[in-house]
């Protein structure tokens, strides 16, 4: 996502998401429910300082898993670096060269750490934010239903949407907008989960 303020938003967007379906796989049609666990973190340019020692960090390479043939059985182009101070530990294999995959993690790294940074700040700014729940599994923020009947509901906020198919293609903004005013205002709202 790009834009302006887009980290801003859609950072309202981390939680767990919770999907309700009949799946096309089932003979017997029975409802499905899935979890998803998303995590928005803001892209690091280069010009912003992030102070990171070498000494802190412990770099463990491995063999990727997954497609890419024999070449990911052979080499050990997987990075995961491991933060000691803060404990972060971020790990790619996206890329067949272990020299991007470094790249790549470091970026990550920063990314998190300046996550980290921004939450402390949020954090000592607001106590209501120091009681925010973790991203974790039972700590769902939304649920969508796509059959017997259609309908997206926001647990935290209680803003509620007929058209799963727009909120799953990115119509987002009266959700985040919601999530952004409850923050600002600190008002809980108790909310209900839809079956």
């Amino acid at each position: 996502i790009k834009g302006e303020n887009a980290y801003g938003y859609a950072k309202t967007e981390s939680g767990v998401h919770r999907l309700v379906r009949i799946s096309p796989y089932d003979s017997s049609a029975r409802r499905h429910t899935s979890f998803s666990s998303v995590w928005v973190y803001p892209v690091i340019d280069d010009s912003f300082e992030i102070d990171i020692n070498p000494a802190d960090l412990k770099i463990d390479t491995y063999r990727a898993s997954g497609a890419g043939g024999q070449h990911v059985n052979t080499t050990d182009s997987a990075v995961r670096i491991t933060h000691q101070p803060s404990g972060i530990v971020v790990a790619s294999q996206i890329d067949r060269s272990q020299h991007k995959n470094r790249d790549i993690a470091m970026g990550m790294l920063k990314a998190r750490l300046f996550e980290e940074e921004m939450r402390k700040r949020e954090e000592a700014a607001s106590a209501e934010h120091a009681s925010k729940s973790d991203i974790g599994w039972g700590h769902q923020i939304r649920s969508y239903v796509l059959q017997p009947y259609q309908q997206v509901k926001d647990l935290r906020t209680g803003v509620t949407s007929p058209t799963p198919g727009d909120v799953l293609d990115g119509e987002l903004d009266p959700f985040m907008a919601a999530a952004l005013s409850q923050r600002v205002s600190g008002e809980a709202v108790e909310v209900e989960d839809i079956d």
